[in-house]
């Protein structure tokens, strides 16, 4: 579920940079999409891992990514790229996001412990 929701994360991020402007291309622009794509792509490596230490690791990069997500999209706010509304819809998502991938790493760690 958590990589479908940063799966529409994706789509909203670079719809919402292909508006930004051109000097931002290889600024910000490339720095929230790759960002964003790394949460896709960290929880996507996480789950095909088979030691469960590497894939909270993975999880855990994944909750950082989405932290440098929102980092940006302030930075976009505060220079005028999008307005307050749109934020707060994206921050929503990103917190959701944000609870699932702490659940994710949660159950994983708990699980192991189960195991040992």
């Amino acid at each position: 579920m958590v990589w479908q929701k940063a799966r529409v994360l994706v789509k909203r991020i670079y719809s919402i940079t292909s508006s930004f402007p051109c000097e931002e291309k290889f600024g910000l622009i490339d720095q929230i999409r790759r960002a964003v794509v790394s949460i896709m792509a960290n929880v996507a490596e996480g789950f095909s891992r088979y030691r469960i230490a590497e894939t909270v690791m993975f999880y855990r990069t994944a909750r950082g990514s989405l932290s440098e997500v929102k980092n940006h999209l302030y930075i976009a706010l505060d220079l005028g790229y999008i307005n307050s509304t749109e934020f707060k819809k994206l921050v929503e998502t990103i917190d959701e996001i944000g609870k699932m991938l702490n659940g994710l790493i949660n159950s994983t760690e708990n699980y192991r412990k189960t195991k040992l």
